[in-house]
Parts: structure tokens; sequence; C-alpha cells
């Protein structure tokens, strides 16, 4: 029979707490998506290239990040590499996995905003006196982020998620971290993840609505 109490004002006493541990969640997402993004780029260009020398790293990595469970890309961070005498905190562990990961997938975005451009452009640009460096940098990579932008954002809510997988390396100053924190103290499980959920929720919604005004504002013309 169910007989379970709710006692949700223990758990909306913890708020503040818990939003702490979002903005903590907030920075690692966003953190991973500059790196990744930097990264991915690269590798768009390297996947684009004719240089196999160039290609088979670039095509390694995004097999690994793509067809690899996150988790394990973040157990790699934080267990692999201490196999070696390389010891990250778990903050570092999680945002170089999470990184690593929008690495693999932004890359594939990108490769394909980059097909999407005519090749007239660069040759244009190249016509014009622009060295290729400089012609991707004004005349290629503008096209390629605006075709890629809303892409991207996806990732960027898939970021936010992937970082409840901190707690298991240890992390506990996340939104997860916290939650989990929370619970172990309380046993309220069903009242603190359910807020959990909620402002996950709302960071999900609120960067995707933000996004699309973004793009509508920057991109209309």
């Amino acid at each position: 029979m169910f007989n379970y109490t709710f006692q949700w004002r223990q758990a909306f006493r913890a708020l503040p707490q818990m939003l702490d541990g979002a903005l903590v969640t907030l920075q690692i997402a966003v953190l991973s998506m500059l790196i990744g993004g930097a990264f991915a780029i690269l590798l768009a260009v390297a996947r684009n290239s004719q240089s196999r020398w160039l290609r088979a790293p670039a095509t390694a990595w995004v097999e690994v990040a793509r067809n690899t469970p996150a988790l394990f890309q973040i157990y790699m961070a934080h267990f692999g590499l201490g196999s070696f005498g390389i010891h990250l905190s778990p903050y570092t562990s999680l945002l170089a996995g999470i990184a690593f990961n929008n690495a693999g997938y932004l890359a594939e975005t990108f490769r394909g905003a980059l097909r999407a451009i005519p090749a007239t452009q660069t040759r244009a640009a190249r016509s014009l006196g622009m060295g290729a460096a400089q012609a991707f940098r004004l005349i290629v990579a503008p096209q390629m982020l605006r075709i890629a932008f809303l892409p991207t954002t996806n990732q960027m809510v898939w970021a936010i998620l992937m970082t409840s997988l901190g707690v298991t390396v240890g992390m506990n100053t996340d939104l997860a971290g916290v939650t989990q924190d929370l619970n172990s103290r309380s046993f309220r499980t069903f009242e603190f993840f359910a807020l959990a959920a909620v402002i996950y929720y709302a960071l999900a919604k609120i960067l995707t609505v933000g996004a699309r005004l973004l793009a509508w504002r920057m991109f209309r013309y």
C-alpha cells in the first residue's frame, strides 16, 4: 500500500544549495563546450584534409568519442590516467571527459557545415590575395558557425545533462553531486531528485529558447 509521506519543505529549504550546484553544472558545461568546440574545429578541418596523417587521428578521436559511453570517457580521464601517474581532480576529470565527447560530436557538425559552403568562396578569397588561414578565418569560419549554431545548441544541452555523471568520480559540488549528498543525509530521494530534475529541465529550456532568440537576432538577414 502506498504510504509514503512527502516532505517538500525540507527539499525547498535546500534549494539555495542546489542552485549553487546548478551554477557549477553550467560552468562545466560552458567550459566543456568552449574547449570541445575549439578542438572540434581542428578535427573538422583535419577530417576534410587530403592528408591521411591528419585524417587518421582526427577520425580516431571522432569514432571513440561518438561510439563509446560518455561515462567511459570520464572514467578514463579520472582512473585511466591515474594508472600512469596523472591524477586529475573530479572537476577536471569531468570537464576533460565531457570536452572530449563534445569535440567528437561537434567535429561532425562542423564538418557538415564546412561541406555546405561552396568551395568557390574559398577560391574567390584566395584570388583576392588572402592566405589560406585568413580566408578560413574571415570567410569560411563565420558561415560554418552560422550553419552549425542551432545543432551546437543541442550538444550544449547534452553537456549539461552529462555533468550528472560526475558523481561516479566523486564530484560533489555540481547539481547532481549536491543532490546526492542531500539525499544521503535525509533519504528523501523522490523530493530532492525531482527538484533536481526540474532544475535540469529549466536549464535546458532556458538555453534552448535563448539560443533560438539569439539565432533570430544574429542570423535573420
